[in-house]
């Protein structure tokens, strides 16, 4: 199994921009075929530190997480997180 962690610090972490974010990430729950589990989250904290939103996929394969990256809706999403993120960063890791 691999999981794939990504977390997003946005531009305007506005509750309405979080909360849009947190809908689009959530729409690609059963369009991807290899996506087994999602779960997407925003940050209760709000320190300096924190990243605003966070996003925990799990594949079955690496192959599955390589189909993930370039699905069309996953594409979608991408577009759209490059308009509003500062930054982010990920890990991938198989157990």
């Amino acid at each position: 199994m691999i999981k794939h962690i990504v977390l997003f610090k946005l531009k305007n972490p506005t509750t309405e921009v979080v909360n849009e974010t947190v809908a689009k990430l959530r729409s690609l729950e059963g369009k991807v075929e290899s996506l087994i589990a999602l779960e997407i989250g925003a940050d209760i904290l709000r320190t300096e530190r924190s990243y605003d939103v966070a996003l925990t996929a799990t594949f079955e394969t690496l192959e599955g997480l390589q189909a993930y990256q370039v699905h069309p809706e996953h594409v979608k999403i991408i577009e759209y997180m490059n308009s509003v993120r500062e930054s982010s960063i990920a890990a991938d890791y198989e157990y």
